[in-house]
Order: structure tokens, then sequence, then C-alpha cells
């Protein structure tokens, strides 16, 4: 059956809608009304409700999550689906990597500072993870950005994030097809490269 479109009340659309800054995100979280159940993340300043997963989404971010780890260097980790705090977003991306080990994020999340690289595996997301989400890391400087796009079977690779601007965005945008292999950049050093054809199923 198909689902019908959410209806928003008239005076919503004209007044606009209440957003929410990290710090209430987490204290509505600390307080229990918001729970693990909820399905949530903080985009921009709203409560976003995430997109289920099917099992071509869930099995490629198993291949990049090998690909990753095979050539992490002692002190970096690879976190699945796990939260980045950012200036006004809380997203959970599929894969990040960050500066540390699996005990560095027990106390708190791993902010722009710590990571290296953020990955987005991408089939019915992918206007989302294109229109919304270079923003938001663009603008907090999130230095590469992957979107492994399973529509058009690539790797986009964003480098060069604008910062905090009107209209962040990334300087370059590279797209890496199968027989390719993407440069593993890590603090701007290159630690190795991965095939396209290992991070697509």
């Amino acid at each position: 059956m198909p689902t019908v479109p959410a209806k928003f009340p008239l005076r919503a659309t004209m007044a606009g809608f209440r957003r929410f800054t990290v710090a209430e995100y987490h204290k509505l979280i600390e307080i229990g009304v918001l729970t693990e159940n909820d399905d949530l993340e903080l985009l921009d300043g709203y409560l976003v409700e995430k997109m289920p997963h099917d099992p071509i989404h869930d099995g490629t971010i198993q291949l990049v999550e090998d690909a990753l780890r095979a050539l992490l260097p002692v002190g970096w980790c690879a976190r699945v689906q796990s939260a980045v705090t950012l200036s006004k977003s809380e997203p959970e991306p599929d894969i990040t990597v960050a500066r540390g080990d699996k005990r560095s994020y027990l106390a708190k999340h791993p902010g722009p500072s710590d990571i290296a690289l953020v990955v987005e595996v991408s089939n019915t997301t992918l206007d989302s993870d294109r229109g919304d989400k270079i923003p938001l890391y663009a603008g907090d400087g999130i230095t590469v950005y992957w979107i492994v796009n399973l529509i058009d079977r690539q790797v986009e690779v964003y480098e060069q994030p604008s910062g905090p601007t009107s209209s962040p965005t990334y300087g370059s945008r590279r797209t890496y097809k199968p027989g390719d292999a993407i440069p593993f950049m890590l603090g701007g050093v290159n630690v190795g490269t991965i095939a396209v054809n290992d991070l697509l199923p």
C-alpha cells in the first residue's frame, strides 16, 4: 500500500519550523525525550527520520569498511553508522574515519578536527547525500567526503571544503568508475589506494 505524503499544517509552512542546537539535541537524549528507538538524526537543526536500509546498502557498507580498515594505520579508527558532532548537526554517516582508537569516543562523538573521511553509501538517499550532506560536511570543514553511488556505479570524492559560507560546498569533485583506484588520504597523507571494484557490489 503506497505511503501518503505528510500534510503540514498551513501555519507551520508559513511560520517555519523550530530548529534545535546540537546542545539542545543532546539534552533531549540525556533526559530521555529521544531514545535510540526514535531513529532520528539532527541535520542543520532539524530532527530528521533516518531512511530504512536495504540489503545492498548494508552489504556495501561492509565492503567499504573492509577496504578502509585494510589500510588504516595505527592511530586511526573506522566507525560505522555512528554519530559525528558538527556545529549545527549530528548526522550518523555510514562510515567515518577518525583519529584515535575504539576507546577514543566513549565520552564524546568525533568532531570535524578528528575526522579525515566521511562516507555515505547511496541508493535511495542519493539526492539527500548530495543536496543535504555536502553543505553540512563542507560547512564544518570535513576534509574528504565520499559518496558510494550505487545508482550510477561510481564513487564521488569531494575535497577542498569551503568552510562556513552562505552556500557551503566542496571545491573539488572527482568521479571514480569501476577499474579506477581512489587515493586514500588521512590527514593530508596518501596511505594507499582502494579499487572502486572493491567498494561496489
